[in-house]
Formats: C-alpha cells, structure tokens, sequence
C-alpha cells in the first residue's frame, strides 16, 4: 500500500481507504482490509456503521487513521459536540483523526461550527479538521473561521466519469495542498464505467497490467496529486480487490486513454444539490431505474 502524506500535516496515510456508506457487512471484511494495508477507514454518524467500524480497528486502533463525520443538522456548536462524543462512544474510542463536516449548513453560521471544531482539536478529542461536499467559497468561508487550524481535506464525489471537481475545486485543493479524498471512485458501479467506455479502452487496460476494470478507475483517482480514495465493498474479497488498486501505477499512456476515450461529464450545481440531498431509498429507487434504461439513457442522466 502507496502512503502519501496528508495535506502539509507530515502525517502519512494510506492512499486507499475503507468507505462504509451503506455498509452491511459486518466487521470482518472490514479488519481484513485494514490487515492488508488499508489502514484509514471512513465512516460517519449518517451511515450508522460507527458500531461495526468500532469492533473492526478494536485491538489495532493506534495503527488506524479514523475518520468520521457530523451532519450538518448538529452543527450548532453544543449539538456538535455532543454529536461528536456520541460517535466516539458508539465506535469505542477517545478520539478520532480526521471529523468532518458531512453537508454545508448555510442555516447555520460557519464560525459557530468552524469554533466548535477547533474547540475539539485543543481538547484533543480530535486530531485533524476536515470538510466534505464543500464548494471553494465554502472552503474559503471555513478556513477563515478555523483560525490557527487547517482545514486538511475536502471528501468529494471524484471518479473518472464524475470529473466535476476538476473545473475548480480539485486545483484549488492541489494548489493549497488540501487533500481530495474521493468518494465513490467506483461510482454506483462498475456498469456505469462500461456504459462510458464504448471502445472497451478499461477491458484493454486492465489485459495489458494484469488488473481488474476496478482498480484501474482507483488507479486513475490515485495518480492525480493529493488524490485518496475510499471504496467501499461488501466482501472480503471486494476489498481486497479494491486495496490491490494501489502499489502500481498505470503509465502515461494509459492515463491519456482514459483521460480522452472515456465519456464523462460534470455535473451542475442544481444536479450536486439534488444528490446530496436526495433521501437514501430514493437514491435506491434512481439507480435501480438507471440499471434498467439504455446506455445511452445512463451515460447522460446518471
């Protein structure tokens, strides 16, 4: 497993890590991902895998970086803290390395949120601060209310049929050497990759390294600068799979491939705010409807 420092922190972290958005099952997929080096693990109170994240890094906690995230309904500063206690209680730990705010809560304002954050760094129940979905300004806005600390990474939906970060946030966070920790670097699935792809350039890529179709879109989330990624998978052998995505790195070449044959688009604003606001059974709902249109239909829409 490739480690690559996190922000300007001196701290090194595994360039994958174990994402548990709608995650069932159970703690063992999840140790074995972290025995086999992949060693951050990303989990959130919206997720309700705080629990099972807990009984996984038990016993190998001082190995594990240990991220998770408040939702933006608890971002009034006593809320917040006491959103922040209840996740450490659930995973059974004193403190966690990176929190993160989930959503921006423009209801709330950011100082208030921002204060509360760096109240829980100096009480050292919290090593680093990040942010998550956050546009620049929203970045901007937060990094002047966290005063002496910063903000070290924006966990954004990042794959390479996604590539919407790439129009302003993702240089942003390259210039400034915050980290991009990429969520769904395998999309909703890897059918969606292949509705993108109708020269079959990932099949051809993955013949010629000897990888699977899915560590080679990780791969190309990894071998932008700054770049993590968190996958996720239900299995012990899915993550596994995922974790083989790094300790490798696709050539030049094949990045400009992928960079030019495969479709992508970037999304609008309205389209981001839709999705990230969109219930869970109804995102449920869309990609079971996405499976079932033509690929063309897909390619455009989902």
């Amino acid at each position: 497993m490739i480690f690559k420092e996190l922000a300007n922190t001196g701290v090194r972290i595994p360039e994958i890590g174990i994402g548990t958005y709608d995650y069932h099952g159970g703690p063992e997929p999840l140790r074995r991902g972290l025995e086999s080096g992949a060693l951050f693990i990303d989990t959130a109170e919206l997720y309700g895998t705080e629990p099972v994240v807990g009984e996984a890094v038990r016993g190998m906690r001082d190995r594990v970086f240990l991220a998770t995230k408040v939702s933006p309904e608890h971002f009034r500063p006593e809320e917040f803290r006491q959103s922040v206690d209840a996740s450490l209680l659930r995973m059974g730990v004193d403190a966690v390395d990176l929190l993160q705010l989930h959503y921006p809560n423009p209801a709330i304002p950011i100082a208030d949120t921002m204060g509360a954050l760096a109240g829980l760094i100096d009480a050292g129940k919290v090593r680093f601060g990040g942010v998550s979905n956050f546009s620049v300004k929203q970045m901007e806005d937060a990094q002047r209310a966290f005063g002496k600390h910063p903000i070290v990474s924006n966990q954004i939906r990042y794959n390479l049929i996604d590539r919407t970060i790439e129009a302003d946030l993702l240089p942003y966070c390259q210039a400034r050497g915050i980290a991009v920790i990429a969520y769904s670097p395998l999309a909703k699935s890897l059918s969606r990759f292949l509705d993108c792809d109708p020269a079959g350039i990932i099949a051809r890529i993955a013949r010629e390294t000897g990888k699977t179709p899915a560590q080679i879109v990780i791969n190309w989330c990894l071998c932008k600068d700054g770049v993590f990624a968190i996958p996720k998978g239900g299995s012990v052998e899915h993550i596994l799979e995922n974790c083989a995505a790094s300790d490798w790195r696709l050539s030049p070449e094949q990045i400009t491939l992928l960079d030019t044959k495969i479709q992508y688009r970037r999304r609008s604003r309205l389209d981001r705010l839709v999705r990230t606001r969109m219930p869970h059974s109804l995102q449920r709902l869309a990609k079971w409807t996405a499976d079932r249109l033509p690929r063309s239909v897909r390619r455009r829409f989902f």
